[in-house]
């Protein structure tokens, strides 16, 4: 399921033309999912419209999310899938937090899902 899962997020990430999409497995770091995904959106509804459809393309491959946080704001939304959580935020929050710096420290780096 994990595999189907990855690939419908996937799918709905290119759906909504998220920005600057990277995928950084980071099993053997953590316990709390095997992936990460970040993406940019280009403005509050955007981010926002991606979280949905993320959630969306869960539930249509049957896994329904643990839980959604920051839809109100929409500037970081957060999407848990278990194995799998998606962090979907403006350009400069994202710049702010530097997710992807913190878990791939020590890393050769991390893959970059779609280059759109």
């Amino acid at each position: 399921m994990n595999e189907i899962l990855r690939k419908r997020v996937i799918d709905a990430l290119e759906e909504l033309k998220a920005k600057d999409v990277r995928e950084i497995d980071v099993r053997g770091k953590t316990s709390i999912a095997d992936f990460l995904f970040i993406a940019s959106g280009t403005s509050a509804r955007h981010v926002k419209s991606i979280a949905d459809e993320v959630v969306k393309f869960a539930k249509e491959a049957g896994v329904m999310p643990n839980g959604v946080e920051g839809q109100t704001e929409a500037e970081w939304v957060l999407v848990d899938l278990g194995d799998i959580i998606v962090h979907v935020m403006l350009p400069r929050i994202r710049e702010f937090y530097g997710l992807e710096r913190l878990w791939t420290v020590g890393d050769d780096g991390y893959e970059a899902v779609s280059a759109v």
